[in-house]
């Protein structure tokens, strides 16, 4: 191990034109099914040791074990009618009719020498250290790369002088401050930079339509704009010249009262005119822990479907460990099994009503008016669910494909509320920037039936928001 040296990824050039050999880990497969063909040109090489590992979490009806079938199904469609010798040399991976194929798909068999074993072979991790070791060895001319999720695996593969690099085919921000935050606050007044403004009345509402360059930053369907004087205007449409804002009376928004909820600053109003609308089929609510998440999307949600019965029924679920867990081994039906993982929906339920004069009749109550069912997400794949509020809470520690997976399930009339906190993830491989809930806002940032908005500060209490911003 004397002339082993630590490779730094950022120093790390091609020595020739020739393809990069990427050697995928398990979690790469399990994290994108369909990752092996985002490797444009370049050879796709899967150890033998990964393909174990897919065959034994293959079995069962949680979604890992799906997401591992999908991938041996991907990867059989290339190789599956190849020669032997094929796929060892490497099968072409189609890419259409017009593209053709481009790039190949191989398997990389266990048969590393005595003289280049770097760690023991006890792990399958170490497996496949050593093996992309001597496959390094055996092509010398070809730049070798190991593509893990797993951030311990990387460091040890730089210890053995092997490149390594994170799946970033499926993140689409280079960095998460750049995610959209709903809203554009200005520390003037808006007016001050507007010369020209053509103002209409329409259906009870005042619409602006003012020039695009005005606003330098992008613009999106359903993004607030904000002042320090009380302007607040909601996007409407986004034309080449100019854009239609709807105003909105801040006053009005702050004194409105969703099942018997006020919002306690500007941003909760934002967020309740966006979960109040029934044209926006899809809210994205981000934010601090305590900063009204929950207890908001609940208060529109019961709303909704009780006075005003734009909905029939509420869905609320949550990840249970990324939705990797069996939650069998509770006792009861599935909604009584889902109980302990949904406790911030019973929670924000009772503090809707603690006020009342008996808090527990008027739980019942609504609880016997709309039906608020507790689904698991273990077993959603095949769903629809039609003229229903879905709630996902926790959506922060689901995947990109499975965040997919969920909001596919919406059906005729649904609309889909995901709440989240990027700064607690609690899935392994998740960071923030590779989150299905930063998948989801930054891909539909431009849907018109979409609104995002990121919660700011902690109204919960004093010390929620002093502890969220010292600890």
């Amino acid at each position: 191990m004397a002339d082993v040296k630590l490779v730094s990824n950022s120093q790390v050039q091609p020595e020739n034109d020739k393809p990069i050999f990427y050697i995928l880990d398990t979690n790469v497969l399990i994290h994108d099914p369909t990752a092996i063909k985002n490797f444009d040109e370049h050879h796709v090489i899967i150890p033998i040791t990964v393909l174990e590992e897919l065959d034994k979490l293959k079995s069962g009806k949680v979604a890992i074990a799906a997401d591992c079938r999908q991938a041996i199904r991907e990867i059989d469609s290339i190789l599956g009618r190849a020669p032997p010798q094929n796929v060892e040399d490497g099968v072409p991976i189609p890419r259409g009719k017009k593209l053709g194929s481009c790039g190949t798909l191989s398997v990389l068999m266990t048969e590393t020498p005595q003289n280049v074993i770097l760690l023991p072979t006890h792990l399958n991790d170490n497996k496949i250290l050593n093996d992309v070791a001597y496959l390094k060895q055996r092509f010398p001319g070809h730049r070798a790369v190991l593509v893990t999720k797993d951030i311990n695996m990387r460091l040890k593969a730089r210890g053995c002088g092997i490149e390594s690099e994170d799946y970033h085919s499926d993140q689409l921000l280079s960095d998460i401050t750049l995610l959209n935050k709903g809203y554009i606050e200005f520390q003037h007044s808006f007016w001050d930079e507007v010369e020209d403004v053509q103002t209409e009345h329409s259906h009870a509402s005042t619409l602006y339509h003012v020039p695009r360059n005005v606003i330098p930053q992008e613009l999106y369907p359903n993004q607030f704009l904000y002042d320090k004087t009380g302007f607040l205007a909601r996007v409407v449409r986004i034309g080449k010249e100019r854009i239609t804002l709807r105003h909105l009376d801040l006053g009005e928004l702050m004194a409105k009262e969703t099942w018997g909820l006020r919002p306690r600053d500007a941003y909760q109003a934002m967020a309740l005119n966006l979960l109040l609308d029934p044209d926006v089929h899809l809210v994205n609510l981000t934010g601090a822990a305590g900063s009204g998440k929950t207890i908001l999307a609940l208060a529109a949600a019961i709303e909704m479907t009780v006075p005003n019965k734009v909905y029939r029924r509420i869905i609320a679920t949550r990840s249970t460990q990324g939705l990797d867990e069996d939650i069998g081994f509770l006792p009861g039906t599935e909604a009584e099994k889902m109980e302990p993982w949904l406790g911030a929906i019973t929670d924000n339920l009772e503090a809707l009503h603690w006020e009342d004069d008996n808090s527990s009749s008027s739980i019942e109550y609504v609880l016997a008016k709309v039906p608020l069912l507790f689904k698991s997400l273990n077993y959603i794949r095949g769903r629809s669910f039609q003229q229903s509020l879905i709630l996902i809470d926790e959506s922060q520690n689901l995947t990109p494909h499975q965040i997919k997976t969920i909001v596919t399930r919406a059906g005729n009339g649904s609309k889909v509320i995901c709440l989240g906190n990027l700064a607690q993830i609690d899935t392994p491989y998740l960071s923030p920037m590779s989150s299905g809930l930063t998948y989801l806002t930054e891909r539909f940032k431009n849907f018109d039936h979409g609104g995002s908005l990121q919660l700011q500060g902690v109204p919960r209490s004093v010390l929620a928001a002093y502890a969220e911003k010292h600890l």
